[in-house]
């Protein structure tokens, strides 16, 4: 990993119009999905609204009623393409709860299978991902993501 950019990532990844640079999987009127770029498991999806506040209360209505569409959106999506057993989905609000960009809020939709966890993370402090983001963007668009 490298250093932090200075700039919040959910505000200018959008702006590029670059999506699948990106890895934006799906674009909403208030928010997106986008991959992970450091995934927990294969298929973890962030859902981001355009609005830069740092809490869920501050997001109004019709974001927070769009960024749970989108978590749906992504869940179906993940079933097909991936099958996984189970779902992760939460938020970090805070340094405190461990939010990376503690600035700018994000669900986390992480697809998990039994057993998906191994020794690399305890010895190792390693997280292995046996996909590439650019085939998980791909399977997940075949999956219908992008659509309506």
């Amino acid at each position: 990993m490298g250093s932090k950019p200075a700039e919040c990532i959910f505000c200018t990844k959008p702006q590029e119009r670059r999506d699948r640079e990106n890895f934006i999987l799906r674009r909403g009127h208030h928010g997106f999905i986008m991959l992970n770029a450091y995934p927990y498991n294969n298929g973890h999806l962030l859902i981001v609204p355009y609005a830069h506040v740092p809490t869920l209360e501050q997001l109004d209505e019709a974001t927070a009623g769009e960024l749970m569409l989108l978590a749906q959106r992504g869940i179906t999506a993940l079933r097909r393409a991936m099958s996984p057993e189970g779902f992760n989905v939460g938020a970090n609000v805070g340094k405190a709860a461990g939010a990376g960009i503690a600035d700018h809020v994000h669900i986390h939709v992480v697809p998990r299978w039994t057993g998906d966890t191994n020794f690399m993370p305890v010895v190792g402090s390693v997280r292995l991902i046996p996909e590439l983001l650019e085939g998980t963007y791909d399977k997940l668009i075949a999956a219908g993501i992008a659509q309506p």
